[in-house]
């Protein structure tokens, strides 16, 4: 497909996947999910902080535990959404395992960091073929 002319037909108002068929004929289709299982949600657009609470704290607390059971130095933490003292203590330490700013904030490169050894520790990877 050549960058031009699909540049040209999306200025003449073509979808992408009208694009695609263009170039490859009408067989192609998009296959869409609603949410896929397994894999970590993504960045919240916001740093997680002391006061912090629902799901994204709740989802980060919860890989930060599964990842104290390889690294032990991490404390385990209620899940519970909320973000107190003992998850900025978890994250801190976390931070300092792993070679980060210790601040205690989730801020992006800390989220994308657990997210990361998560998928590493609990082999999400593996699973999903």
């Amino acid at each position: 497909m050549t960058q031009w002319g699909s540049k040209y037909l999306g200025d003449q108002g073509y979808t992408p996947i009208e694009i695609l068929r263009y170039y490859y004929g009408e067989s192609i289709y998009i296959n869409t999910a609603e949410q896929i299982s397994g894999i970590p949600a993504s960045w919240p657009g916001h740093d997680l902080t002391i006061g912090s609470t629902g799901d994204k704290v709740r989802q980060m607390q919860e890989q930060l535990n599964r990842i104290a059971k390889d690294y032990p130095s991490i404390p385990t933490i209620p899940v519970d959404g909320s973000f107190g003292q003992q998850t900025a203590d978890a994250v801190r330490t976390f931070q300092n395992v792993f070679g980060l700013g210790q601040t205690g904030i989730v801020d992006y490169p800390t989220w994308y960091k657990i997210s990361e050894i998560y998928v590493a520790v609990s082999r999400i990877a593996e699973l999903n073929p």
